[in-house]
């Protein structure tokens, strides 16, 4: 019956009410210790900050990291994945969308040599790994990339 269900034992626990007198156990300071930057109302301390000594993020620099914001995003296209057009078609960004293969135009395409080519294909695209543009050729297609070329999408 829900009206007899209550928490187990000891699970709900009473906040500590600080500043109410030195009967409670927590008065006078309220638990604050004596004077200083932590003991005032208002204090907070950004992550990381070591009173003033080089924090430890600034001392190990190579922990760090660095971004490249100019790095370009490329959608990647895996050889095994081409097998779905004839042999001997030209394979284009504008049909690797319509078939499915690249979500959108919006970056550019670079072909990976992951999987096999069954059959000789015309390829362009933005960029080629060494290993996909001998695959494409040892197959008997080509891989031609698009310089400069504006694609609709």
């Amino acid at each position: 019956m829900l009206e007899k269900l209550s928490p187990a034992p000891a699970s709900k626990k009473k906040r500590k009410r600080v500043g109410r007198g030195d009967g409670s156990g927590h008065g006078t300071y309220s638990g604050r210790g004596c004077k200083g930057q932590k003991s005032r109302a208002g204090y907070k301390m950004r992550p990381g900050f070591e009173g003033g000594q080089l924090p430890l993020i600034k001392r190990l620099p190579e922990k760090r990291g660095f971004v490249n914001i100019f790095r370009t995003e490329y959608s990647t296209v895996n050889i095994g994945q081409l097998g779905v057009f004839e042999s001997g078609s030209k394979v284009t960004p504008e049909k690797l969308v319509a078939a499915g293969i690249v979500k959108s135009l919006k970056r550019p395409i670079k072909i990976l040599a992951v999987g096999e080519m069954a059959h000789p294909l015309t390829i362009k695209a933005d960029k080629f790994s060494a290993a996909a543009k001998a695959k494409i050729e040892a197959a008997g297609g080509k891989a031609e990339e698009i310089k400069g070329e504006t694609k609709t999408g």
